[in-house]
């Protein structure tokens, strides 16, 4: 699992894209949002996600906030 900030949101599309920590950006789409409302997610938040080959290139899925891990300690 990989961590990083939400980089930009476009809320009449759906869609946005999250910087990990390497400082490279990832696509994300609304569906592959756990446990989070897509309207109110900021620039900044924080997030941890898996990123995954999609049908237009590498996107982040099962993307949940990093402030609700239970067990951030497995680095």
């Amino acid at each position: 699992m990989a961590r990083g900030t939400i980089a930009k949101v476009v809320r009449d599309r759906g869609f946005g894209f999250i910087r990990g920590n390497d400082g490279k950006e990832v696509f994300f789409h609304r569906s592959g949002l756990i446990g989070m409302n897509f309207d109110d997610l900021e620039q900044g938040t924080v997030v941890d996600f898996e990123v995954e080959k999609g049908p237009k290139g590498l996107r982040a899925a099962n993307v949940r906030s990093a402030s609700g891990s239970a067990s951030s300690a497995t680095g």
